[in-house]
């Protein structure tokens, strides 16, 4: 338990690109993950937990703010953030907490709060408002570079192209499982993990506080260093879920064919040439068993974070959170990377570990949660009243053994495909930018896929088709399921439109209801 009235500390990892499926404690049958498994044998296990959007920026807007992407309107890589949201770290610091970050946040910051020369209106990996920087690593890595050369690691070629194999085969684009020039103690994921524990040995243990670990780990580049690069064997492995051929897909709708040819090998291993579907079985093989290493190590470093907060003593007083941003699509359907509609992009961890509640250590839920319930389950946690106008659901009665009569039935998530700087998406399908987006409703058995825009949409029967390779949405005999969910996908919108102002009304005695406020003001 923790002190007498002492709130808990937070510790909030990220980690960039896990699949959901690819954890020990969710029953996948390769990949190791026993400090993942340590910390959902002490806590709850979401097994079914989906992000909100994609990629990055999008997909960390509805985690950091609890808002859907219709209503946070980061769109993409770049799409600024309304400074008159809330997020995660403005409330932990109004409870009192000093949040700090190791990493990334991945935001961009609103214009019109900044001089137009302001060099932080450059870069999309701005840092989210509340947020105090003990340790940036972004894009670049220039930070984790310079300390890689302190311990004598050639650093000259620089990011992303050190993370190519420190021995290279005859063909330099090859695809083998041969590490990178830099060990296992040497990682970004170390980096960071090693500041927080220095960090950590400066708290003040009268004080509660909030560290926010935001690891890159396993996004591409896909290496792995000793021993996680021969950690698992090509050929094992599920069968990839995919059609007979990666033409055979493009095929199936025309999102998908503009995607495959967006898909090119260098942003995925440095050096490479060529689209992504023309890689081999073998070499998507190889890719994936460097996932599942890159997944090992990054949970090694979990497991050296956690006894350092247990050495501090603080391991009884401390709520943890795992979880991604979204997922990767490794392999299935002939694609690396994220976004889309598919299932195998959004399914992503979710454990929270609150040592109040041990009598849940453990448990599994099944139900349907997302990437906007994580703001409202720490303000809840922590002691705050999560804002009636927010998207997402405390998950606090799960956490704490309780079984919600009205929750959801279904997940749902959103894609922006626009590109406003370059205008590739709009030429090509002819469409304006705000047709540019699609957004999905998933429940147990369906899914059905909407497009902006005048794209035709898709439907799916995943429990005879998980794969998610037959589209339904023109058979008569689903008609009555197409209809339910484009109308159940519609309600959803509906209900779920800016609330940030509609549940206040002036009266004659003044303000009625809730108004929503910037943190602060």
């Amino acid at each position: 338990m923790t002190g007498k009235g002492r709130r808990p500390n937070v510790l909030l990892i990220t980690c960039d690109q896990w699949r959901g499926d690819c954890l020990s404690a969710a029953g996948h049958p390769l990949v190791k993950t026993p400090n993942a498994d340590a910390l959902a044998a002490e806590g709850v296990l979401f097994k079914r937990h989906y992000g909100g959007a994609a990629p990055c920026s999008p997909a960390r807007a509805c985690l950091y703010t609890g808002l859907y992407q219709m209503n946070n309107r980061v769109c993409r890589n770049g799409t600024p953030l309304d400074a008159r949201h809330g997020n995660i770290a403005l409330s932990a610091r109004a409870l009192g907490y000093d949040p700090t970050l190791f990493g990334y946040t991945d935001v961009s910051l609103d214009p019109r709060r900044l001089a137009p020369a302001d060099p932080r209106l450059r870069s999309y990996e701005g840092v989210l408002p509340g947020f105090t920087v003990r340790q940036l690593l972004p894009e670049h890595q220039r930070q984790w570079l310079s300390w890689l050369r302190m311990q004598g690691i050639d650093t000259d070629a620089g990011s992303p192209a050190i993370h190519r194999p420190a021995k290279r085969a005859g063909d330099a684009g090859a695809v083998t499982t041969a590490p990178p020039v830099y060990s296992k103690e040497q990682t970004p994921t170390a980096f960071l993990a090693g500041e927080f524990i220095r960090w950590l040995g400066e708290q003040e243990h009268a004080a509660p506080w909030f560290a926010h670990l935001s690891f890159i780990s396993p996004h591409p580049p896909f290496i792995a260093p000793a021993p996680y690069d021969s950690m698992y064997d090509p050929a094992d492995g599920p069968a990839f879920r995919r059609a007979a051929g990666w033409r055979d897909e493009a095929d199936s709708h025309p999102y998908l064919a503009y995607d495959f040819g967006r898909q090119k090998k260098h942003k995925f291993r440095p050096g490479a040439a060529g689209n992504v579907h023309d890689w081999s079985e073998d070499d998507f093989r190889r890719i994936r068993a460097i996932y599942y290493g890159m997944i090992s190590e990054v949970d090694a470093q979990l497991g050296r974070i956690s006894q350092a907060v247990k050495t501090a003593g603080a391991w009884d007083d401390t709520v943890v959170v795992l979880t991604s941003d979204h997922a990767e699509m490794m392999g299935d359907h002939f694609m690396l990377g994220k976004g889309g509609f598919f299932d195998a992009s959004y399914h992503i961890p979710l454990v929270i570990r609150d040592p109040r509640h041990g009598r849940t250590a453990g448990m599994a839920v099944d139900r349907f949660t997302e990437a906007v319930d994580i703001l409202p389950t720490l303000l809840e946690l922590l002691g705050g009243e999560p804002a009636p106008h927010l998207d997402g659901r405390s998950l606090r009665p799960f956490i704490a053994g309780e079984e919600p009569s009205d929750w959801r039935d279904a997940a749902h998530w959103e894609f922006d495909f626009r590109s406003i700087a370059e205008g590739e998406a709009e030429r090509h399908f002819g469409l304006a930018s705000r047709q540019c987006n699609l957004a999905v409703i998933r429940t147990e058995k369906f899914k059905y896929v909407h497009f902006g825009g005048g794209l035709p949409p898709l439907l799916f029967d995943l429990e005879k088709d998980p794969a998610e390779l037959v589209n339904l949405v023109a058979d008569p005999a689903y008609l009555p399921v197409r209809l339910k969910l484009a109308e159940r996908l519609l309600a959803w919108r509906a209900e779920h439109l800016d609330q940030s102002l509609a549940l206040a009304e002036l009266t004659s005695d003044g303000v009625v209801g809730y108004v929503s406020r910037a943190v602060g003001e």
